[in-house]
């Protein structure tokens, strides 16, 4: 199968929602803006375009369930790698997200009133797709009194019961504001607790307005201090304009939090009123992150272009086991 631009894969995701018939623009937020410069995309973000048998099956699985998924709402690149191995990242609680960051393709708006049934059906896919490891993201609903947390608990709960044996990394968003939201998710036990920092504090007031970069380190380590068996995960995009100064003092900011697996990839720019891409980074400076975050004491550090938060996540959480065990023993 021809290999294709990556931008070519989500364009109309991208440009458009369709509700029913009818288009709308999906980031009329960002209408307004002047678009931004556009690099030339290097050969090492080059995928191959998605089809195959696994991906179809995965793709009938996730309709029939009437499910978001954030590898087609983010435009994710690595979706035909994913979906043909039976692997889709569930997004709960809708398609839309009452936040509206400089670097994200989800759609912004007012959401819909939360789907009670929808936690079953999340259950129902995971037991139909065979996963292993699942992980649930979901968009910011800063709109319930707690930030979605009950739901998300409900659908650790659902899984669970669905698919006993499949693991659970739960993507959250940081809860500002909703006392209590942490506690109801951590005590629904997931087996990996994941918040991305994103990008490096000096670009919060741009690339993240509605976060704060401190709040969302203490989350992390909040959950550490909540119930230490359970792992932490962060992530975080390269290209915005940080330094490789910056991208360290996170890594220590992180390691303080007592995370214990970051993931780095590279930014890139959903549409031309989206932030721009500063710089595209290349393989082997993602290579010299790996090692440093490593060396600062990360259980596991997955860094590359194309990596993202699930890209891999149920091979990763095999080889954060290990590494767990491997630092227990004398």
């Amino acid at each position: 199968m021809a290999q294709v631009s990556l931008s070519l894969m989500a364009t109309l995701a991208t440009l458009l929602d369709m509700v029913g018939s009818t288009p709308r623009p999906r980031h009329p937020e960002k209408a307004a803006r002047a678009e931004t410069p556009s690099l030339p995309k290097p050969n090492w973000l080059r995928v191959r375009a998605p089809g195959s048998p696994g991906y179809d099956e995965t793709r009938a699985i996730v309709r029939d369930q009437r499910l978001h998924t954030v590898c087609e709402e983010a435009a994710c690149p690595n979706i035909g790698d994913c979906w043909q191995k039976r692997h889709a990242t569930m997004m709960i609680m809708g398609g839309v997200c009452t936040r509206a960051c400089a670097f994200c393709n989800v759609a912004t708006g007012l959401p819909s009133a939360l789907d009670p049934d929808e936690p079953n059906r999340v259950g129902n896919a995971v037991a139909k797709l065979a996963l292993e490891h699942i992980v649930v993201t979901s968009v910011d609903r800063d709109d319930l009194d707690d930030g979605g947390a009950a739901h998300f608990a409900a659908t650790i709960r659902a899984i669970r019961a669905a698919s006993p044996q499949t693991t659970i990394e739960v993507l959250t968003p940081d809860f500002l504001r909703k006392d209590g939201a942490l506690e109801t998710v951590i005590e629904a036990r997931p087996d990996v607790f994941n918040h991305n920092l994103e990008t490096v504090p000096g670009l919060y007031l741009k690339i993240r307005p509605g976060a704060r970069y401190f709040h969302s380190l203490r989350l992390l380590q909040r959950a550490k201090e909540i119930d230490a068996s359970i792992f932490t995960k962060s992530g975080m995009m390269l290209g915005l304009g940080e330094t490789r100064e910056e991208v360290l003092q996170v890594m220590d900011d992180l390691r303080s939090a007592g995370v214990d697996f970051l993931t780095i990839g590279q930014y890139l720019q959903p549409t031309r009123k989206h932030a721009e891409v500063k710089r595209y980074v290349p393989p082997e400076e993602f290579d010299g992150m790996e090692q440093a975050g490593r060396a600062k004491g990360f259980l596991l550090v997955a860094a590359s272009p194309l990596t993202r938060s699930s890209f891999h996540a149920g091979d990763d959480f095999r080889r954060l086991k290990a590494a767990y065990l491997e630092r227990l023993s004398p």
